[in-house]
């Protein structure tokens, strides 16, 4: 184990309330020089709020910090970044119509100035080198942004950061949004910092890459401080025991082997799109948890968007046998009992500045509560707050804009609005991202439970363990086709499934 020098950045007594919320209660811990550090605990426990007011996001309600021995209290993120702490944030932290060396040189554009005009030229190839000094050579720097996908985007932003070199880096969620090449990345640049004696401060619900990656982890649960633990004390079972209060086994996915009916609810035949998909065929049937995986770049992603409509298909059809209907847009697909989970959860899963409660209304609001020509509130009320309470959803109440929520939360509102929906078809791409353990095991019992009562799910994920554990059937991708099919009856292992993605 590398030597851990210093103290770099202390927090004290450190208190954060909205409204009558306490999101931090008397908040103590410390960061060395040298160390990478882990903040774990369940969704709403408090770790984006910390790391957020370290990072000048926001203010704390009471308590100090010190950051080299002074006292440290940021009014903006630039402010903070230019003093040597940088943030990835967990959610898009880029702007999209904008090129990739704007993005990275956002807010300090300055040293590029000719004039009164930016020297583009001169952005471009510093841009360039900040990629490429990451490890990031496959970008182009002078394309527009929104021309690139999720993961390209968030390799981005760690490329902002890590060119103004921060002394204390904080990775909040990031490595979900990453395929294993970019979380890759990600670790080298952690522990090339952590070996010059600079500080990581990670968050993540992957329990095997806190493990694997941090020195020490910080536990929090419900605003306080649980305990820390260092390296030669992780163990699966304590940690997870420490964050929610009570024990959790470490399996928690499904240990049967139910079959599914031979009834077919949904085909793709021949499917071919722009960029993505080529003649790709599937069916899925009634009661049965269909699997889809590969690299992020093999299709499956595209998917699950041209199964829901949202994607054109030039050539092919997506077909509900039950009514023989043809899925052309995502409308009949919402109209036929289809829901659909996206991965880019802010942008596309959630109206961020609506409440809670419009936001699960959403999907059944036309057909379990509105009863013409008014609306029922006592139902739809009612309708809300059994998902709020199922999912355990943390909020103040239900009224409250889901852009306050954590990240976690988020996805619990964007899982709840279609199981209220009672959708009969489901396709979740990536269902489980910025989950902690606690609401893991909930959402899986649920999906099985969905399976057993007939419905049909497509799970896409990059998380092989998930897909092992919660299929009954899995597709292995590999350049917008399948490369490989394989049964949960006969035996499902990672280096099977590996040696079809590569």
């Amino acid at each position: 184990m590398r030597e851990k020098g210093e103290v770099v950045l202390e927090v004290r007594n450190m208190c954060k309330n909205f409204g009558s919320t306490i999101a931090l209660n008397h908040v103590d811990f410390q960061i060395r020089k040298g160390e990478i550090r882990g903040l774990i605990g369940e969704n709403g426990s408090g770790k984006s709020t910390v790391s957020s007011i370290i990072a000048g996001m926001q203010p704390a309600t009471d308590g100090e910090m010190f950051y080299h021995g002074n006292p440290w209290k940021p009014k903006t993120m630039l402010e903070a970044a230019k003093a040597g702490i940088g943030m990835i944030v967990q959610e898009a932290g880029t702007i999209e119509n904008i090129t990739v060396a704007e993005n990275i040189f956002l807010g300090n554009a300055a040293d590029f100035l000719k004039g009164p005009f930016v020297n583009r030229k001169a952005m471009t190839k510093a841009a360039e080198k900040a990629l490429t000094d990451c490890g990031i050579d496959y970008i182009n720097a002078s394309y527009p942004t929104r021309l690139l996908d999720m993961q390209k985007r968030k390799l981005i932003e760690i490329a902002k950061v890590m060119s103004l070199d921060p002394e204390i880096l904080i990775v909040d969620e990031t490595t979900t949004a990453l395929s294993q090449r970019g979380r890759d990345i990600l670790y080298k640049i952690m522990h090339r910092l952590a070996d010059a004696g600079k500080s990581v401060l990670i968050i993540s619900h992957d329990m095997e890459e806190m493990m694997t990656h941090c020195d020490v982890l910080t536990i929090l649960r419900d605003g306080e401080i649980i305990d820390n633990l260092e390296k030669e004390d992780f163990e699966d079972s304590k940690i997870k025991k420490l964050m929610v209060g009570r024990d959790i086994q470490g399996n928690y996915y499904r240990n049967d082997n139910d079959t599914c009916s031979d009834e077919i609810v949904l085909k793709a035949n021949y499917i071919t799109t722009l960029n993505d998909l080529m003649c790709f065929n599937l069916e899925l049937h009634k009661g049965e948890i269909l699997g889809i995986g590969g690299l992020s770049d093999c299709g499956m992603h595209a998917l699950g968007r041209a199964l829901y409509g949202l994607d054109e298909i030039i050539d092919g059809e997506v077909i509900l046998t039950e009514t023989n209907t043809v899925v052309k847009d995502s409308i009949i697909a919402f109209q036929h009992g289809m829901g659909y989970v996206s991965k880019n959860r802010d942008s596309e899963s959630l109206e961020l500045m609506a409440p809670v409660k419009e936001n699960i209304q959403s999907t059944g609001y036309w057909k379990n509560i509105w009863k013409k020509p008014l609306i029922d509130f006592k139902k739809e009320k009612k309708y809300v707050t059994d998902q709020v309470e199922n999912l355990s959803i943390k909020c103040r109440n239900i009224n409250q804009p889901v852009r306050f929520l954590s990240g976690g939360n988020k996805q619990k509102v964007v899982f709840g609005k279609w199981i209220a929906a009672d959708s009969s078809i489901l396709i979740l791409d990536c269902p489980t991202r910025g989950v902690d353990v606690g609401v893991k095991a909930a959402m899986y019992q649920l999906m099985y439970e969905m399976k057993k009562q007939g419905k049909a799910i497509i799970m896409i994920s990059e998380e092989l363990p998930e897909l092992i554990g919660m299929s009954d059937r899995l597709l292995i991708m590999r350049d917008g086709a399948v490369s490989g099919e394989f049964y949960r009856k006969d035996g499902l292992n990672e280096h099977d499934l590996i040696n079809y993605m590569i």
